[in-house]
């Protein structure tokens, strides 16, 4: 009965925000979606409540980490059923390759089994995340395309689109190719989609808009985060220097659908990093 009590005064309280500020006059704003990795530390220890209070941030999509068998612990029912008293969805997640670090809930390992339980939690897309170091060699990136387009199969009998995250290392020259570009080349256009990090692409001093003019439609999924000026790490979006009115301008030529705040590291509160990017995207029309 409390529960049921404070989820009602959390949903009052969102909808006051939303009705008493900015956020409402803009289209883009609902639902606003976040990378959950940002308060990872809170979401270790509370894993509802953290949810709870990204709510009343405002916040409504999620895009996850961490599958392993369970969420967080929890069945793919349990997972569902807190999801559904808080009111989020999932509409994406992360998922490392498995090909040399092996764990349950990547690329190469139980693969079936996490398409079938984010099928059952909602999400529209299940995207390869990360390469460690470890996988990252010539050979390794030439065999890459094979174990994407497999993995896009599986998730499209499902009714999942598959996609593939950047960091900055995809862009440094392997042999006699750059990887992103070979990755791009050498997967199908419907079964592996990209999801745009636009840090990682600022980090690596290259320019998203000029891949989605070459690559129309193939980047549905955008991480907005920031780069501070000078250090280069990550900060507030807004606070720093990624110019995401020009970017934002191209999302039709990307073929944008839906986009996730994320912090990787914050020098304030995580909770409060995404308050100060929330207020900043607020005032914004995209």
């Amino acid at each position: 009965m409390e529960r049921r009590i404070f989820l009602k005064g959390l949903a009052l309280g969102v909808s006051g925000l939303y009705a008493h500020s900015s956020l409402a006059s803009n289209p883009y704003i609902g639902p606003l979606g976040v990378q959950l990795y940002t308060v990872r530390d809170a979401v270790s220890k509370d894993l509802e409540g953290s949810l709870e209070k990204l709510v009343t941030l405002g916040y409504k999509n999620l895009e996850i980490y961490g599958y392993n068998g369970t969420f967080f612990g929890k069945t793919a029912h349990e997972f569902k059923g807190i999801l559904d008293r808080v009111g989020l969805k999932v509409v994406s997640s992360h998922h490392t390759s498995g090909i040399a670090i092996k764990s349950k809930g990547t690329l190469a390992d139980g693969w079936q089994k996490a398409v079938e339980d984010l099928h059952h939690v909602g999400a529209e897309f299940m995207v390869c995340a990360f390469l460690f170091p470890n996988e990252r060699s010539n050979e390794q990136y030439k065999a890459l395309p094979s174990l994407l387009n497999s993995s896009g199969e599986t998730t499209k009998k499902a009714g999942i689109q598959f996609a593939y995250h950047n960091h900055d290392f995809e862009f440094v020259k392997s042999g006699d190719f750059i990887p992103y570009d070979f990755i791009l080349q050498n997967t199908s256009v419907d079964l592996v989609k990209m999801e745009a990090d636009l840090y990682w692409f600022g980090r690596a001093g290259v320019d998203p808009v000029a891949y989605f003019d070459k690559h129309p439609g193939r980047f549905p999924l955008w991480h907005v985060k920031d780069m501070e000026a000078g250090t280069k790490v990550f900060t507030e979006v807004g606070n720093g220097t990624i110019d995401f009115d020009r970017i934002f301008a191209a999302r039709k030529a990307a073929g944008l659908k839906y986009w996730f705040v994320e912090q990787d590291v914050s020098k304030r509160d995580p909770f409060e990093s995404l308050k100060i990017s929330r207020d900043y995207l607020a005032k914004k029309n995209f």
